[in-house]
């Protein structure tokens, strides 16, 4: 089984690029270009020396005792919230600015959901000095104040998406839109493994950093490669495909993926796709998403606004639809309390987002001797708000 990109972009039958005509141009340079552009040792050396000297990799794989200990097993924590901007998304952007600018691209969209893909994107535009126009829903923008500040004092334009429930999935729609209408100078880097071919594999190598320094530093820690769990979230999905991306044909590694319950999968205010979705087209590619018996997009809701989205990416529905890896959903109450335990336990507070994937432990039998890897995505200093406002209800 194959579980990478094939030469049409597809995963299994998922992926593909579902496009307006006035895309095609774009999509098919990129299409043609950026395997040669990312594989390039120039482009590979400005990439390796600005993730060590600028996002601070490696980042850390910490072991978690008191976590360890708590579930009966070992535990270690990816600490992609110790990354430059506080998450895994900086990875990606830094990679898709230096394939914009080997495109000779002058300007940069992009949307968000939390509000860290925005943030990381807004920061390679200031590095680079290249203009930035950032989407994100005006719902989103209001439970993530911190992080519309900072895209500001970045430099960057934050463009409110007032369609729909105002958050990822609409700012996705209005980014796309916008490209439609500027092709020739803009590039739009899309924050997960969403998107038309060959974004999804694009970001998926970019992010493949995580796994790659997890085999390696598990090596040095514990004399083994390989983990018998990776535990990642899903919304669309990046940190996850990352953190899967090098264990993807070890079959004696389990890839969970946690996806967003919300209220409850049968509440309707649930983000737990593949509990509730079917197979469609998305935002340019064929995947498994929530939607109505005629089609239409069912609105998510989650507590996290990263996980608010209606779909996965075409990777993660074919790790789904292949059993390669298990999807588990939680709910918010689970997500929050989980969040507020990390924090007491291992002196960590997570984004809200992450929560959901140590919420998900409480759902996995393990062994004395299993080793767990835990993709520490996001810090929680975005989410701080509803941390509080979650702790006072509960008062």
């Amino acid at each position: 089984m194959n579980y990478t990109v094939n030469e049409q972009g597809y995963y299994g039958q998922f992926g593909g690029a579902y496009i307006p005509e006035m895309l095609y141009p774009n999509i098919k340079e990129l299409q043609q270009s950026y395997l040669t552009l990312i594989n390039e040792p120039t482009f590979q050396a400005e990439f390796q020396d600005l993730l060590t000297n600028y996002v601070g990799r490696p980042t850390p794989l910490y072991y978690a005792k008191r976590l360890s200990a708590t579930y009966h097993c070992h535990i270690f924590l990816k600490r992609e919230d110790l990354c430059h901007t506080g998450a895994h998304k900086i990875n990606n952007t830094i990679g898709q600015i230096l394939v914009a600018q080997r495109l000779g691209k002058k300007k940069i969209i992009a949307e968000t959901g939390a509000g860290q893909h925005g943030v990381a994107t807004a920061t390679v535009c200031a590095l680079m000095g290249m203009e930035c126009m950032v989407y994100m829903g005006k719902h989103d923008m209001e439970r993530q104040k911190p992080n519309v500040e900072r895209m500001k004092i970045l430099g960057a334009t934050v463009v409110p998406a007032t369609s729909g429930s105002q958050t990822l999935k609409d700012a996705t729609n209005e980014a796309m839109r916008h490209w439609i209408n500027n092709p020739t100078d803009t590039h739009y880097i899309i924050g997960s493994v969403v998107g038309p071919h060959p974004y999804p594999d694009m970001v998926a190598r970019f992010q493949a950093v995580i796994s790659a320094e997890i085999r390696k530093q598990l090596k040095a820690q514990i004399n083994r490669e390989l983990p018998d769990y990776v535990v990642a979230c899903v919304g669309g999905g990046s940190n996850a495909a990352g953190a899967f991306y090098h264990f993807l044909d070890e079959p004696t590694v389990q890839l969970v993926a946690v996806e967003a319950g919300g209220k409850g999968v049968q509440s309707g205010l649930s983000a737990a796709t593949t509990a509730l979705g079917r197979m469609g087209i998305l935002h340019g590619s064929k995947t498994i998403l929530m939607q109505t018996e005629d089609g239409q997009v069912i609105e998510p809701y989650s507590i996290s606004a990263g996980l608010d989205y209606p779909g996965i990416g075409p990777i993660h529905a074919h790790l789904y639809d292949t059993q390669r890896a298990v999807f588990v959903n939680v709910t918010d109450d689970e997500a929050m309390q989980a969040g507020f335990s990390l924090s007491k336990t291992e002196g960590i507070i997570p984004a809200i987002e992450t929560a959901h994937a140590f919420a998900a432990l409480d759902q996995l039998e393990f062994k004395k001797s299993d080793v767990v890897v835990v993709n520490l995505s996001g810090r929680g200093d975005k989410d701080l708000e509803t941390y509080i406002r979650y702790k006072n209800q509960q008062l």
